[in-house]
């Protein structure tokens, strides 16, 4: 399933549809493009890694409204990187954690929680 938000939303509906994705999905990756799309290399990667764990994940494209994403995601995160993965409403990183992770053995788990 992916959620892609039209331009026309408002930086205050934005916000509240972070926070609302961020509570309401296991797993949400916000990345530029789409689960089939990635629109660069860091997300393609994060989509990756996150796939080969996990088979249901939600993606929300952030192109459509970059810096208002940006803005609201790092409310929840200190950071203005995207993509970004949110486990069971926490912070966990973008494609080099993702990537960590993966390499100790612990992206799976982290996931699966």
């Amino acid at each position: 399933m992916t959620f892609q938000p039209g331009s026309d939303l408002s930086d205050e509906e934005i916000r509240e549809r972070v926070d609302d994705l961020i509570e309401s999905n296991e797993v949400v990756l916000f990345m530029k493009g789409n689960r089939l799309m990635p629109q660069c290399g860091y997300s393609a990667r994060a989509v990756e890694l996150l796939g080969k764990h996990r088979e249901e994940f939600e993606t929300v494209d952030v192109l459509p409204a970059l810096d208002a994403y940006r803005a609201a995601l790092n409310e929840h995160s200190g950071w203005e990187t995207i993509p970004q993965a949110y486990v069971e409403g926490e912070f966990v990183g973008g494609s080099d954690i993702l990537s960590e992770l993966d390499e100790r053995g612990e992206l799976g788990e982290t996931v699966s929680a």
